[in-house]
C-alpha cells in the first residue's frame, strides 16, 4: 500500500513547517486520479500524487503560493484539456487547505478507514514464487498474508506482509473474510489441491490460484469434480497463475503476471 501520509504530516506539523493537504474532490471523466486522492505540499516538497503532470505541478504551485501569503484554503476546477498541457478530456476539483491538526485527525482517519477496507490476499507457500509474490502484494491496496507450514521460511519480507506459520494453513484459509483472494503455491501439490478445493467450496473469493501446469490443473479438475465439486466453481480457478501466454518463469516474473490478475479480481467485487 502506498506510504501513509498522516505520518508525514504530523512530523511536518510537529517541526512547525507550513504545510497543505490537496485533495481531488470530485473527478468527472477522464481524470489520471479518483475522487479521495490525496498528496501533501510543503514550501520545498511534495508527498503522495493527485495524477502527476500538468495538474499536478499546477496545483502544487498554487499551494505553495496559498502557504506564502497566510491564506487558508482554495478550491481548484480544473478542465483537463489542452490549456492546462493535459489531454485526459476530464475536469477534476482540487481543494487545497492550509493543515493543522484537525486536517490531520482527518488524514488519519481516512487512512484507518482505507486500510481497513483493504482485500485480503492470502499467498500459501513461502517458497521462491510465494515470497517473490508477497513482495509483489506488498505496496498495493491489498492486506497481504503469507502463510506456511514450515518452520523458518518466513522472514525478510516487507513490513506490510502479515506472516503466518501454520501446522494446518487451511485454518486461514477458512478464516479469511469473503472476497479475499487465495493463491496456492506450496511445497506439496496435495497441499495445493486442498487448498484450492476448499477456497472454491468457499463460493465467496475474488481470486482463486495455482501454481502448475495444465496437466495439474487437469489432474485437480478429475479429482474436484469426482468430490462432487461442480463446473461453475471450477472455473473460478486460475491455473497456471500468471497466464500461459508469457514463457518466462522467473518468480519475479511469475509474481507480477499473478498480481495484476490479483488487483484486477479484487478490485472488480
Amino acid at each position: 500500500m502506498s506510504a501513509p501520509l498522516a505520518a508525514r504530516l504530523a512530523a511536518l506539523l510537529d517541526a512547525g513547517r507550513p504545510v497543505a493537504v490537496l485533495r481531488v474532490a470530485v473527478a468527472e471523466g477522464s481524470t489520471p486520479r479518483e475522487a479521495g486522492a490525496t498528496m501533501l505540499v510543503s514550501t520545498d516538497g511534495a508527498f503522495g500524487t493527485i495524477g502527476g503532470g500538468q495538474l499536478e505541478f499546477h496545483a502544487i504551485d498554487r499551494a505553495r503560493a496559498m502557504l506564502a501569503d497566510g491564506r487558508a484554503a482554495e478550491t481548484l476546477s480544473l478542465a483537463l484539456g489542452p490549456a492546462l498541457g493535459q489531454c485526459c478530456g476530464g475536469r477534476v476539483t482540487v481543494e487545497i487547505a492550509r493543515a493543522d491538526r484537525a486536517a490531520l485527525a482527518a488524514l488519519a482517519e481516512r487512512e484507518a478507514r482505507a486500510r481497513d477496507a483493504r482485500p485480503h490476499a492470502l499467498v500459501f507457500g513461502a517458497g521462491h514464487t510465494g515470497r517473490a509474490l508477497s513482495c509483489a502484494l506488498a505496496p498495493l491496496p491489498l492486506a497481504v498474508t503469507l502463510v506456511d507450514d514450515r518452520e523458518g521460511v518466513l522472514d525478510g519480507l516487507p513490513a506490510e506482509v502479515a506472516m503466518a506459520r501454520l501446522d494446518d494453513p487451511g485454518l486461514a484459509l477458512a478464516a479469511a473474510p469473503a472476497g479475499a483472494a487465495f493463491v496456492a503455491l506450496t511445497h506439496s501439490h496435495a497441499l495445493d489441491y486442498r487448498l484450492v478445493d476448499m477456497a472454491l467450496r468457499r463460493g465467496d473469493a475474488a481470486y482463486v490460484g495455482m501454481i502448475g501446469s495444465a496437466t495439474k490443473r487437469a489432474r485437480f479438475a478429475a479429482s474436484f469434480r469426482a468430490s462432487g465439486g461442480t463446473e461453475a466453481a471450477l472455473a473460478r480457478l486460475t491455473c497456471p497463475i500468471g497466464g500461459a501466454d508469457v514463457r518466462d518463469k522467473r518468480p519475479e516474473v511469475i509474481a507480477a503476471l499473478a498480481a495484476a490478475e490479483i488487483v484486477r479480481a479484487t478490485a472488480a467485487r
